[in-house]
């Protein structure tokens, strides 16, 4: 392209003539000679050719750079369009996410904090129709709780839960039937999922309240948390921390038929360490225990919907752990962060997993199912010990580090349950 520009300029006659007037005289020129050593009769001087020359090839270059900032351009436009057609179709009311699943903690990129689960509608109806279910047990439990009394406090009190199940039955009906006729639009989606939010918490927090006004007439130990929905909003929080732990041993009974996983039953973090001491079940792998962010994955069966005792204990000493379900110990390794020592001033919650301290929650972590008597010890427990907290012995301890009690315990977003099932079974 250069060549020829300087070849039409080498043969042009003057710059102002007109084409009428103008003689055309081309001058040969080798190919390894210099185009301005070259002039014709009548042409300008050789440095006005030198100029235009260099004027042309620094045209000639900016034209270049033009085009590949330009392709640059397309290159990001398309790449742009190509993650926001792929975040529509993740999106898309009623679609499935495509792709395999993320690691513990790293592989989540995306920001929940503040966030209900992604789920398909159906999937979100489906949660919400258990959640009803779990407001109207508790409110059954306390409604048989007024029938075993026969004064006339107690009966008012039975009207005014039969009017409270009606009312909030109504309220929830109302916010699926939203759901349903908004699912097909995603302008909406944001709005209908924070009205739902907001009425779930109020829920919780009304049958919570009429569930404490009835804790005098129950042992402090006698209760169940409930995590129904798979949320990165309702957990407790232990009101102790735990002091420096050479050895502990950590119990409970839980409940839950979640996939895939169940979630993070507990999480303990500590300031620069969110990983200090955590319980998890994510995606389709095993239960994990993890410590100081080391990992062992422990021989658990429990994902069946029933009512399930387990206990992990470990030492500092070579980090030998053991694994006990129902009262059998099922599994023991070492080597599990060897001669770390438990911090101390450190946040311990239960129903989520802990990205930062006391925070950064993912509802894709977040435990789903029940949960009742988590005790905590500094020491390590013996079998037999274990197997007194399995059956429901009278013998069994509490933690002497964390004892299950309501009194140690805040609930945010989530519930309680003042019948614990498990134990009334057992006796």
């Amino acid at each position: 392209l250069l060549l020829l520009l300087l070849l039409s300029l080498l043969c042009l006659r003057g710059r102002g003539q007109g084409f009428g007037q103008t003689r055309f005289v081309c001058t040969s020129v080798p190919l390894d000679g210099d185009v301005c050593a070259a002039s014709a009769p009548g042409s300008g001087s050789a440095e006005e050719l030198k100029s235009t020359v260099l004027q042309l090839r620094e045209t000639v270059l900016q034209q270049k750079e033009t085009i590949m900032n330009q392709k640059e351009t397309i290159r990001e436009l398309t790449a742009k369009l190509g993650r926001c057609e792929s975040q529509s179709v993740l999106e898309a009311p009623g679609g499935e996410a495509k792709g395999g699943g993320a690691g513990r903690k790293g592989g989540f990129a995306k920001n929940t904090m503040g966030d209900l689960s992604r789920a398909p509608a159906a999937e979100t109806l489906s949660q919400l129709g258990q959640t009803l279910q779990s407001l109207k047990t508790r409110l059954e439990n306390l409604e048989q709780f007024s029938r075993m009394n026969s004064s006339s406090q107690t009966t008012n009190l039975k009207d005014i839960l039969q009017n409270k199940i009606d009312d909030l039955e109504k309220q929830v009906l109302s916010r699926v039937n939203s759901l349903e006729e908004a699912k097909f639009n995603p302008n909406n989606e944001s709005e209908e999922r924070g009205k739902i939010e907001s009425t779930l918490t109020s829920l919780h927090q009304r049958i919570s309240d009429l569930e404490k006004g009835q804790k005098d007439n129950r042992p402090p130990d006698r209760f169940q948390l409930t995590f129904p929905l798979r949320t990165n909003y309702m957990y407790a929080k232990v009101k102790k921390s735990l002091p420096e732990m050479y050895a502990f041993s950590v119990c409970m009974w839980i409940k839950s038929n979640a996939s895939p996983g169940m979630g993070t039953p507990f999480s303990y973090a500590v300031p620069g360490q969110a990983n200090e001491l955590v319980l998890i079940e994510w995606g389709n792998n095993p239960m994990e225990i993890l410590i100081n962010d080391k990992v062992a994955k422990l021989p658990f069966g429990i994902n069946d919907g029933k009512w399930h005792h387990i206990c992990v204990t470990w030492t500092t000493r070579d980090g030998v752990w053991e694994a006990y379900q129902d009262g059998t110990q099922t599994g023991n390794g070492e080597n599990l962060a060897p001669y770390h020592p438990i911090k101390p001033q450190g946040v311990l919650v239960l129903g989520q997993e802990q990205d930062t301290l006391g925070g950064g929650f993912d509802a894709t972590q977040a435990f789903v199912g029940e949960l009742a008597h988590f005790n905590v010890w500094d020491r390590k427990l013996s079998p037999g010990e274990v197997y007194s907290l399995a059956t429901c012995s009278t013998k069994a301890l509490s933690g002497n580090v964390i004892a299950w009690a309501e009194a140690n315990i805040d609930i945010y977003g989530g519930a309680t349950k003042w019948t614990f099932e498990a134990c009334r079974q057992l006796n």
